[in-house]
C-alpha cells in the first residue's frame, strides 16, 4: 500500500514584520516535510488588502531564505496547486461559498458592525461566551429586501449546530468545542473576501494538504474548520497544534518583551543557524539531548511527540548561548565575511582593513563573541586612535606591582624593537610570530618574580584597556611593539 505523500503548507499574512512566533511555525513545518521525504508549501494570505504590502511581503520571503527555510512550492518556486496567494484564488472561493448556500449551510447576515459589537459588550457583561446569537438566521425574504434597500450588503454566516465537534491532534491528543459555544462564524465578508477559516479550508484541500502544523491559538479554529470540512464534503487533514512562544511572564510574547521578529535578531548579529537551531528547539528536543544542531541534524532528530504542549518561554540569554556556540563553528574565513557589515556598522571602513588581518582579528575574538554586532566593541582593542582604559582595568593599574610589571614589559618592547622583531602579525596562528615568541619567553623568565594574575591582569588591562577579553598571545601578534609600547606608556602615565 502506497501511503500518500506529506505535504505541508506556512501560510503567513505579510501584514508586518515576521515574527519569531511564525518564524517557528515555518521551521517547524519545514523540518517535518524534510524529515518525512515530503513537500513544503509557502501560501501567502494577502486577502486584508489595507494591511498587505509587498515590501512586508518581499521581507518575508527574504527572512525565511535567510533563516534556511526553502520551499518546494510557492512564489518564485511555482507548482501545480497554485495560484499561492489567495487575493488568485477568489473565484475558487466564490465556487465554494455557492455549494453551501445552495445546500442551505450558510445564510446572509445584514448585521453592522456597531450592532455585533453591541451584541458581545452584552454577553460579556453578563459573563457568557461572545458570539453571534443568530440574529440573521431565520429573516424572512421580505425582512432581508428591506435591508438590502437600505444598501446593507451581507455577510455569509455558516448554520453552526449545537453538539461537540471532536478531532484529533498529533501533539494533544483528542480535542472537544461545543458549538453552541461558537456560534453561527462568518465564511464571507460583505465585500465579498473569504474570512480566514473559509479560504485556508478550501486551499488546504485543493493543494492536497495532508497535515496542518500551526500555534495552539488555532484551536477554536480547528474546531470552525472542521466544520467547513464536513459542510463542503471534504476530508480534513491531520492537525498538530503546537505551543505558543512566551515571554519571561508566561504572557504571549509580544513588542512589550523586547526584539519579537527576525529581521531585528538580524540586525542584532544573531546567525541564522543558532536562531534556527534555538527555535527548532524551544519547546521541544532532538533524540539524544543535543543541543547544537545543524539543519541536517534538527531534520534527523525532529519528532512532533516530543513536542511540548506547554508554552515555551523565549530566553534571549540561551538564544545568545547558541549564537556563540554556532559562531565558534565557523573558521575565520568564513567568519570574516560575516563580520564585514557589522563592522562598517561599528563606524569602520571594512576596506581599509587589509584580508588577512580581519581573518586574523576573526580568529582572536571568535570566542569572545556572542554576537556578530559585538565585533565593533573589539576592533577597538586593535585601532590605537579607538583603545581606551575602563575604570577597572585603570585601578588595577595604579596599583605598585602594576607599574613594576609594565615597567618590565616596556623595557623588553624596546629590546624586541631594536632586535628586529616589529612586525605586526596577520597570520591566525599567532604563535608562529617571532615577536610573540619573544614575548611568551619573556613572560615565563621575567625579572618581576610575579606570576599569574598579578603578571598577567596588569599586561591585559594595558594592552586591552579591559581586565577581560580575547587571548593575549593573538593580540600581541596583531599589534606588534609599537602599538603595546605606546598602550604601555599610556598605562604607566595614570599613575
Amino acid at each position: 500500500m502506497t501511503l500518500p505523500r506529506i505535504r505541508v503548507r506556512f501560510a503567513p499574512s505579510p501584514t508586518g514584520k515576521l515574527h519569531v512566533g511564525n518564524a517557528r511555525t515555518a521551521l517547524l513545518n519545514w523540518l517535518f516535510a524534510r524529515h518525512c521525504g515530503g513537500v513544503f508549501v509557502l501560501r501567502i494570505e494577502d486577502t486584508d488588502r489595507i494591511r498587505t504590502t509587498e515590501a512586508f511581503e518581499e521581507n518575508l520571503l527574504e527572512d525565511l531564505k535567510w533563516l534556511g527555510i526553502d520551499w518546494d512550492e510557492g512564489p518564485g518556486a511555482g507548482g501545480a496547486y497554485g495560484p499561492y496567494r489567495q487575493t488568485g484564488r477568489l473565484e475558487l472561493y466564490g465556487d465554494c461559498l455557492r455549494r453551501l448556500i445552495a445546500d442551505g449551510k450558510v445564510y446572509p447576515c445584514y448585521c453592522i458592525e456597531e450592532e455585533l459589537e453591541a451584541e458581545r459588550a452584552d454577553l460579556v457583561s453578563r459573563r457568557m461566551m461572545p458570539r453571534y446569537l443568530g440574529k440573521c438566521r431565520k429573516l424572512a425574504e421580505g425582512e432581508r429586501r428591506r435591508f438590502e434597500n437600505e444598501g446593507r450588503l451581507p455577510a455569509w454566516r455558516f448554520r453552526v449546530e449545537e453538539g461537540p465537534i471532536v478531532f484529533d491532534d498529533l501533539i494533544r491528543g483528542s480535542m472537544a468545542f461545543q458549538g453552541e459555544a461558537i456560534g453561527d462564524f462568518i465564511i464571507c465578508r460583505s465585500n465579498g473576501i473569504p474570512a480566514y477559516n473559509f479560504a485556508a479550508v478550501v486551499d488546504d484541500h485543493c493543494m492536497e494538504i495532508s497535515h496542518v502544523i500551526r500555534g495552539e491559538d488555532h484551536l477554536s479554529n480547528t474546531a470552525m474548520q472542521v466544520l467547513l470540512y464536513r459542510a463542503l464534503g471534504f476530508a480534513p487533514p491531520e492537525f498538530a497544534h503546537h505551543s505558543l512562544i512566551l515571554g519571561k511572564d508566561h504572557a504571549k510574547l509580544s513588542k512589550r518583551h523586547g526584539a519579537v521578529s527576525v529581521r531585528e535578531f538580524r540586525r542584532r548579529g544573531i546567525l541564522p543557524e543558532a536562531l534556527r537551531n534555538y527555535l527548532a528547539l524551544l519547546g521541544s528536543s532532538v533524540e539524544g539531548g543535543r543541543e547544537v544542531c545543524s539543519a541536517e541534524e534538527l531534520v534527523e532528530g525532529l519528532s512532533l511527540a516530543r513536542t511540548g504542549k506547554g508554552g515555551a518561554v523565549f530566553d534571549e540569554e540561551k538564544l545568545f548561548w547558541f549564537n556563540g556556540a554556532h559562531i565558534r563553528r565557523h573558521d575565520p574565513q568564513s567568519l570574516a565575511d560575516l563580520l564585514a557589515p557589522f563592522i562598517s556598522m561599528a563606524g569602520y571602513d571594512e576596506a581599509s582593513f587589509r584580508r588577512e588581518r580581519i581573518e586574523a582579528i576573526a580568529a582572536t575574538v571568535r570566542d569572545n563573541l556572542t554576537t556578530l554586532a559585538d565585533i565593533g566593541g573589539f576592533l577597538e582593542l586593535f585601532d590605537d586612535d579607538r583603545y581606551r582604559i575602563d575604570e577597572e582595568a585603570a585601578a588595577l593599574l595604579r596599583e605598585e606591582e602594576a607599574k613594576t610589571v609594565l615597567l618590565a614589559l616596556r623595557k623588553e618592547l624596546i629590546r624586541l624593537a631594536e632586535a628586529g622583531e616589529n612586525a605586526v602579525g596577520t597570520a591566525p596562528d599567532a604563535a608562529s610570530s617571532p615577536f610573540c615568541r619573544g614575548i611568551a619567553g619573556w613572560i615565563r623568565n621575567n625579572e618581576t618574580g610575579l606570576k599569574g594574575k598579578k603578571l598577567y591582569l596588569p599586561i591585559r588591562a594595558a594592552v586591552t584597556g579591559h581586565l577581560h577579553g580575547p587571548e593575549l598571545d593573538r593580540i600581541f601578534a596583531l599589534l606588534g611593539p609599537a602599538s603595546l609600547l605606546r598602550r604601555v606608556e599610556k598605562a604607566l602615565a595614570l599613575s
